[in-house]
């Protein structure tokens, strides 16, 4: 392997060493200009996300009745984004160790303005789910590659908070289309869609490729470079190469990774915890709720429009504290807080509808819905929503972290899609049965977190993986 760049622990650049030469270590600490550019616009990607999702329901009266579709035919239109989701997760891990994080956003960004502007044009049901389909690709790419970059960008101290931005976007995305799709209509709504896909687009060419990318396709010359950009012109980015170098150097020394390698023992700890924590995401009933809770809140009792707004303003400022705390409190803590909420939230919803049945507490049962639902909400926004985002960006190898990532984020849209598509037979069977069950699920995430998920905060990357698969290079 040709020795360029970093050496026994030193950089390239020796300028820096004599600007800084008690290496103070600014290098993990401060939050550059250039690290928050690159954070804004790889979260426009996470905006989309949101946006793609919260488009459906205020878009649904408009679009049935200008193109003359059935309810059927917008199930599908609603459905199909999931599964073209699943078709982007599959290749998204491929894609970005192929192209780069940068390169990777940039080819989802295509397919989701091209989604867009299908939607914008549509005469006929076909072309609209087509664009969806396309759009649902997009944000199955954005979905991994997304935090993943944060993640490989950000100083260990900061990149909880920064990779959770990831979530609070998703959720603005969301809840943009939810308010002002009231008062305009579906095809503008989807020209608004399509802005922060093309300033993505745009800003793409202003920020670095991920360091750790370009180490990983021996570019250590560019990975310095893209380093220093990232930490600041005066930091001393010597230490964190050389871990960056010495741990890269190590992975290069296995064979090219197959999909079978992530089952063996050594990642054993790292695949359960990433798939655990997006099935229990998932299974505990999130997409259920948020796709159904018009239907939820008409049954409390109160109009979807003022309940939906509820949704919003619950969902938005605990995202942001979870943001806010994330470096501080640790991920396990917020984790099991989020988690224990969102079983509270179920289980009012489920002793609701349990109520109702046996027709008793009529005055309170729809007050304790509408409740259960904005608690599930609010607590789910606050960890459950972003953090097993930020982890599963942390526990895998470099080298493995392509094939991982796209199994997680599938498992995660799979997921999606069963919960969504079950939910109305399950709410058949028994509406207070489907939320009791969705909150033992919740109760069961506070101890799989208790019992299994390591606490990453203020750890760099390498040291997290180095921990948890017995293979590398212990720092």
């Amino acid at each position: 392997m040709k020795r360029e760049g970093i050496e026994d622990g030193e950089t390239s650049i020796p300028l820096i060493l004599r600007e800084n030469p008690d290496g103070g270590g600014s290098s993990s600490s401060s939050a550059t200009a250039v690290v928050v550019l690159s954070t804004l616009v790889a979260v426009f990607g996470s905006f989309v996300f949101g946006s793609a999702v919260g488009f459906s329901s205020p878009a649904q009266s408009g679009i049935m009745d200008d193109l003359g579709l059935s309810l059927a035919e917008y199930s599908v239109f609603g459905s199909i984004l999931t599964v073209g989701a699943m078709f982007g997760a599959i290749m998204s891990g491929k894609l970005a160790d192929l192209f780069g994080r940068r390169g990777t956003m940039g080819f989802a960004e295509i397919f989701c303005t091209i989604g867009w502007l299908a939607i914008v044009l549509a005469e006929e049901a076909w072309w609209l789910d087509l664009g969806r389909l396309s759009l649902g690709y997009g944000i199955g790419l954005l979905s991994y590659v997304v935090p993943v970059y944060i993640a490989e960008i950000t100083p260990k101290n900061l990149r909880g908070g920064f990779t959770t931005i990831n979530q609070f976007m998703i959720c603005c995305g969301v809840s943009v289309m939810y308010v002002i799709g009231i008062i305009i209509t579906w095809r503008i709504l989807a020209v608004i869609g399509a802005i922060p896909s093309l300033l993505q687009i745009l800003g793409l060419f202003f920020i670095p490729e991920s360091p750790r990318w370009l180490a990983k396709n021996d570019r250590w010359l560019e990975c310095e470079a893209a380093l220093q950009r990232l930490r600041g012109k005066k930091a001393d980015i010597s230490k964190e190469a050389a871990e960056i170098r010495d741990y890269t150097e190590t992975l290069q020394q296995l064979s090219e990774p197959k999909l079978l390698d992530l089952f063996q023992r050594k990642y054993a700890h790292s695949l359960i915890v990433g798939v655990g924590l997006m099935v229990l995401q998932q299974f505990g009933g999130v997409n259920a709720i948020a796709y159904y809770a018009s239907a939820i809140f008409e049954s409390a009792g109160f109009s979807s429009r003022v309940g939906t707004l509820g949704m919003v303003a619950v969902q938005v400022p605990m995202t942001m504290l979870g943001v806010l705390l994330m470096d501080r409190s640790g991920r396990r803590p917020l984790l099991m807080i989020s988690a224990a909420g969102t079983c509270l939230g179920c289980f009012l919803g489920g002793l609701s509808f349990l109520l109702q049945d046996h027709h008793a507490w009529k005055d309170i049962t729809p007050i304790m819905a509408l409740s259960g639902v904005l608690v599930f909400t609010g607590f789910f926004s606050f960890g459950m929503g972003g953090i097993p985002w930020v982890i599963m960006s942390e526990i895998f190898p470099i080298n493995m972290k392509g094939l991982a990532g796209s199994l997680v984020t599938v498992v995660n849209w799979l997921g999606s899609w069963i919960i969504s598509y079950a939910f109305n037979f399950l709410m058949d069977w028994s509406s207070a049965g489907t939320f009791l069950m969705f909150s033992s699920i919740c109760g069961l995430t506070v101890l799989f977190v208790d019992k299994l998920v390591p606490e990453t905060k203020g750890r760099t990357l390498e040291e997290i993986q180095a921990s948890m698969n017995p293979f590398t290079p212990k720092i």
